[in-house]
């Protein structure tokens, strides 16, 4: 199969574009789109057979759970029963991140195949803040599924380019509206009743919506997180204990303790700013800075699947050491990526 790229310009102006995107999706295509976040490769939600070929092209467990794209706001009671008891929280959590990257997690309608949800009762819904993904659902009159364009437990792609690298003659189309603004995943919320009886909401994975602008709205649950398959029953997509993974082993190393390597492997350093004693040590065949000099975890968010990207296709490097990042704000996210990604180790 070729992979056809059509790139869109100034927003506002890809109607055009658009329109054909939703048809090729109507007919039972899949296409990569890009999202503030990352590339998702888009099927249409309501028909099975089309997002089968999500699965097949991702290689793509069918336990794992997709997340349901819509054209706003409005849209979600097309495919989510939501309880009264939680219509309040919802409306809140809607209006202040919506759009924009936060996923939620409710009760579906039987409309929604069980292909999406893998059998679930519950449904992801979010409602990007990319134009392209928003006005091709609303062009095609039905959600769109679309987890990560790229292959199973493979770096996340933030540009066309990457799509293609990992899914080129797989798939039919790509949608290149250039660079993805934020980096990382959407962060993705389960709405519940506490036990004292208030609305409150799980935190399923971490990501731009962070704790720190969630506790303003309501209060979060939070798990910590562990790596065991058992410990983590997949109930919304991104949940596997191993994710993000670049194909080298991936190690997370305090930047303040001595990195002690073995002798005859040649290691690559993805460092937050570059200028931590971890990074001055002269172990490295190659370093990546993630914000190099300024340490702003924003920058850094945009650019760390960027740069483990490029570490994992150096033919210099046969093992990824990452630095440990702050547990705060992004910092909390961009760390559940790397744990994920060291998860495959071994």
């Amino acid at each position: 199969m070729e992979t056809r790229v059509i790139e869109v310009e100034v927003p506002g102006r890809n109607e055009e574009t658009y329109r054909e995107v939703a048809d090729m999706l109507r007919r039972g295509d899949i296409v990569a789109i890009p999202t503030e976040t990352v590339y998702g490769l888009g099927a249409d939600a309501f028909n099975a057979e089309a997002v089968a070929k999500v699965f097949e092209a991702k290689e793509r467990p069918s336990f794992d759970p997709l997340i349901c794209h819509l054209p706003n706001a409005a849209s979600l009671s097309d495919i989510a029963d939501v309880p009264p008891e939680l219509q309040g929280l919802v409306n809140r959590l809607a209006e202040t991140f919506w759009p924009g990257p936060m996923t939620l997690v409710l009760p579906r309608k039987s409309c929604v195949p069980d292909i999406v949800t893998s059998g679930l009762p519950t449904v992801a819904c979010r409602v990007t803040q990319h134009e392209s993904m928003r006005k091709i659902a609303k062009a095609l009159g039905h959600p769109i599924a679309a987890p990560s364009a790229n292959r199973f437990g493979h770096i996340s792609p933030t540009t066309a380019q990457a799509v293609m690298k990992e899914l080129g003659g797989r798939i039919p189309l790509i949608v290149d509206a250039g660079a993805c603004s934020e980096g990382l995943e959407s962060t993705i919320l389960q709405p519940c009743i506490d036990e004292k009886g208030k609305p409150a909401v799980h935190l399923l994975r971490e990501g731009p919506v962070t704790r720190e602008k969630l506790r303003g709205l309501c209060r979060v649950l939070h798990k910590k997180s562990s790596t065991s398959p058992a410990a983590h029953p997949v109930n919304a997509p991104g949940q596997l204990p191993s994710h993000y993974a670049p194909t080298k082993p991936l190690i997370l190393h305090n930047p303040r303790a001595p990195f002690t390597p073995t002798p005859g492997i040649v290691y690559g350093l993805i460092s937050y700013q570059g200028n931590s004693p971890l990074a001055q040590q002269n172990c490295w065949a190659h370093t990546e800075s993630l914000s190099p000099g300024s340490g702003r975890l924003a920058e850094a968010a945009v650019r760390l699947f960027a740069v483990m990207r490029a570490m994992d296709e150096r033919e210099d490097v046969q093992v990824i050491v990452a630095e440990e990042l702050p547990e705060t704000g992004l910092g909390n996210a961009m760390m559940d990526r790397l744990c994920r990604a060291a998860a495959r180790r071994g």
